[in-house]
């Protein structure tokens, strides 16, 4: 049985969060985040139009480094473009409220909770 896609950010949350289980993984993406947004507010700042080119590479290299080296995952951009933005402003703030490494164990807990006995189908989303 193929997967069913997600269509909608609530269902896509707790998979987002899933995809980045490590902290090496988030701390990348905070990195990312934070270089991208700096960035963008220097390139207010100067007239230099490459920054605001340089702010999504910057962001992405740090952010798929996390995937493919710490968490060995595919980005969830691949496949969920937007909701992966507002994923990840959406960790980058609970990370900054210190509040991400509880959400990642509710999103594992509800995962196990809600997971089909070994050998069933899941249900659809």
């Amino acid at each position: 049985m193929s997967e069913q896609r997600i269509t909608t950010y609530r269902a896509f949350w707790p998979f987002y969060v899933m995809q980045h289980r490590k902290v090496g993984t988030r701390r990348l993406h905070f990195i990312a985040t934070s270089a991208a947004l700096g960035l963008i507010a220097l390139a207010t700042l100067l007239p230099q139009p490459w920054l605001l080119l340089a702010a999504p590479v910057c962001g992405y290299f740090f952010a798929w480094m996390g995937h493919f080296v710490v968490e060995k995952n595919r980005p969830a951009t691949f496949a969920y473009p937007i909701f992966s933005l507002i994923g990840d402003f959406h960790m980058y703030a609970l990370m900054w409220l210190a509040r991400m490494d509880i959400e990642v164990v509710r999103c594992e807990v509800t995962r196990l909770e809600t997971a089909p006995p070994d050998g069933a189908e899941s249900p659809p989303q």
